[in-house]
């Protein structure tokens, strides 16, 4: 697997175009599935893993790679399945999500694609639920690809705080956003309800849609009934960045293009992490960017944001 992730950085054009490209890999069985390049550090064949007393039993152990533990999650026991058991020939995925490092055991490792976000479609009809970890799908080769939760993992296994503490001053957020609501775009069912959570106990209105271009819609659609801008009933939108069928760059980008849109100020809020993504925010017209989880920095955002107008 030398090498697969050499080119990484010549790949950033991709985003705000809204393409991405897809590293896919095997648990067990035939099933591929795929995660966003982005989103990975390094693939490495599984080094000696060291067990640790009272872990997750979705934990197979910890690694130490290049100075640093990382705990080492087997996607295949954490999805239902069962664990995969040769992990002298397998090999770790090591990703970046929501402000910390794991590793995620696979069977195999194939290659990456790139593939326009259009053609990442939700789940199919009746794989929602608690046995789902599906947040996407596509198709290559004939085949489908799946594209696991993640965050929908993690959060099984380590769940997030999402009340807002008691020193955060939230005060002027219900006076500032009146009778308007708050947008709320993700493909996680997970992220949507921590975000809900988190600004619930505020008192505020929200609608919450799955991707972009159902967020895109929503906006268009509220707009014809206001008289100049879209701001008039929906004081914020709430967006991750990677959703199916348009990611939350192009969804900004679209906004900012809207004569009755482009006030609405954007919180980009997402797992993705780095310099490039503050780039990428200042690039396509987003007022901010707040990696997940902290229900204290998204108070404090929604409230920056709201009383800015």
């Amino acid at each position: 697997m030398a090498g697969i992730l050499d080119s990484v950085n010549q790949r950033t054009q991709l985003v705000g175009q809204n393409r991405l490209e897809l590293l896919l890999f095997k648990l067990r069985g035939r099933q591929r599935y795929g995660i966003n390049v982005f989103k990975v550090r390094e693939v490495l064949q599984c080094p000696p893993l060291t067990a640790i007393p009272k872990r997750n039993k979705f934990v197979r152990g910890i690694a130490h790679i290049r100075g640093q533990t990382i705990s080492v999650i087997d996607l295949s026991l954490a999805t239902g399945g069962k664990p995969i058991e040769d992990t002298k020939n397998s090999f770790i995925i090591i990703a970046e999500y929501n402000r910390s490092v794991q590793g995620f055991l696979v069977d195999s490792v194939e290659r990456i694609i790139n593939i326009n976000w259009e053609a990442i479609m939700p789940p199919p009809k009746g794989t929602s639920g608690k046995q789902s970890y599906l947040t996407a799908v596509t198709e290559i080769d004939k085949e489908l690809i799946e594209i696991l939760d993640v965050e929908k993992i993690l959060e099984e296994i380590s769940p997030s705080p999402t009340s807002i503490s008691a020193d955060i001053n939230t005060h002027s957020i219900s006076a500032d956003l009146g009778e308007r609501l708050i947008l709320i775009a993700d493909d996680s069912a997970v992220a949507r309800n921590q975000v809900k959570r988190a600004l619930e106990g505020l008192g505020v209105k929200m609608h919450l849609v799955m991707n972009g271009r159902e967020a895109l819609q929503y906006l268009q659609e509220v707009a014809k009934s206001c008289n100049e801008s879209v701001t008039e009933k929906i004081g914020l939108l709430i967006s991750d960045i990677e959703m199916p069928e348009m990611d939350g760059y192009t969804l900004t980008a679209e906004i900012k293009l809207d004569p009755k849109l482009k006030k609405l100020h954007v919180i980009l809020h997402t797992s993705l992490s780095g310099v490039f993504n503050q780039q990428m925010v200042q690039k396509v017209g987003a007022d901010d960017f707040i990696a997940k989880f902290n229900p204290d920095e998204l108070a404090e955002s929604v409230q920056k944001w709201l009383h800015t107008d």
